[in-house]
């Protein structure tokens, strides 16, 4: 869900031929999720292979990331590590959520509302997270085990030189110091494009610094808190504006340190100063064709025809990636 930020920030629209070429680190389970509620059949169950297991990630894996790849970006699949107890509330306020969307789900006679409540009941499984990542070994695309926060080692990656943009839907990626982040990457609606914001420009649109960035999205709310009561996006920067910190205001009585914000100066410090693993390694490879049919098709019941069409697509790609060059030596 990440911080609801939106509304203050001005981004730009992108098209995918503008990342090619790029490096990008991907939130997993942001992507994941966005894979698993949206790819459904009409009455909203997600997509089965013939032993009933979800297949509606694999199938987002396999035909948007290797469009994605046929576009010329490299990919690189950050995933969560444990989260941070100051998040238990917030899982277990979200399993609750899905749960109570479930039993809409079962419950309703609309095609239009069940599609609806299904979607909003979307869960990663245990042995989901495996299989992705057994996948995109296949697809010669890396993957990097957070320690915590997937869009923290993401943002870190990229202040390090070793990606180039983060690709997320929540604007987190931006408080953990992004320098760059690009939302709507696998959007599966026509006509939506991809987002950039670029974190220098954010903050000096906005006339703050990146601390007072969080500052603000923690009076909003984040996944580490609920937030302040009545105090959104454009009325905690007008306040921070004039405050400059959380600090400030409580000290002010403009704020109670307890109406919603109680551990601010921990998830300050957690989007300051996260933590992140510098020992990963990045290795693109060429895809393992035979193992991606062996695992989608014979495992999973994927269409080899379809599944050989979106490998065509990156192959496509090489070739006249390699015609270019050859055209200039």
């Amino acid at each position: 869900m990440g911080t609801n930020i939106g509304e203050i920030l001005e981004l730009r629209a992108t098209g995918l031929a503008a990342l090619s070429g790029k490096i990008i680190a991907v939130d997993a389970y942001n992507m994941l999720y966005q894979f698993l509620s949206i790819i459904r059949q009409p009455d909203g169950t997600p997509l089965k292979d013939s032993s009933g297991r979800v297949t509606s990630h694999l199938s987002g894996l396999i035909y948007r990331t290797t469009n994605l790849m046929a576009k010329g970006m490299k990919l690189v699949f950050v995933f969560d590590g444990k989260p941070s107890i100051l998040k238990r509330e917030v899982i277990r306020a979200r399993a609750e959520r899905r749960a109570e969307a479930k039993r809409r789900w079962t419950e309703a006679e609309v095609p239009e509302e069940a599609l609806k409540y299904a979607k909003a009941s979307a869960r990663i499984e245990p042995g989901m997270v495996e299989e992705a990542k057994e996948l995109l070994g296949y697809l010669g695309i890396p993957c990097v085990q957070a320690p915590s926060e997937g869009e923290a080692q993401a943002a870190f990656m990229v202040q390090r030189g070793d990606a180039e943009i983060v690709a997320t839907q929540d604007y987190d990626s931006l408080l953990f110091g992004a320098p760059v982040m690009v939302r709507n990457l696998s959007a599966p609606r026509r006509g939506v494009k991809p987002e950039i914001a670029v974190l220098e420009e954010v903050i000096k649109t906005l006339g703050i610094t990146r601390e007072e960035l969080v500052e603000i999205a923690i009076l909003v709310g984040t996944d580490f808190n609920p937030g302040v009561k009545g105090i959104g996006a454009r009325r905690a920067l007008k306040l921070i504006k004039k405050y400059h910190s959380i600090d400030n205001l409580i000290a002010e009585s403009v704020i109670d340190a307890d109406a919603g914000i109680e551990n601010y100066e921990l998830i300050r410090d957690m989007f300051l100063h996260p933590e992140v693993d510098s020992t990963y390694e990045l290795k693109w490879r060429e895809p393992d064709e035979a193992k991606i049919k062996e695992f989608l098709c014979e495992r999973h019941d994927f269409s080899e025809e379809r599944v050989n069409k979106a490998l065509e697509r990156i192959k496509n790609h090489k070739k006249i990636q390699q015609l270019s060059i050859e055209h200039w030596l």
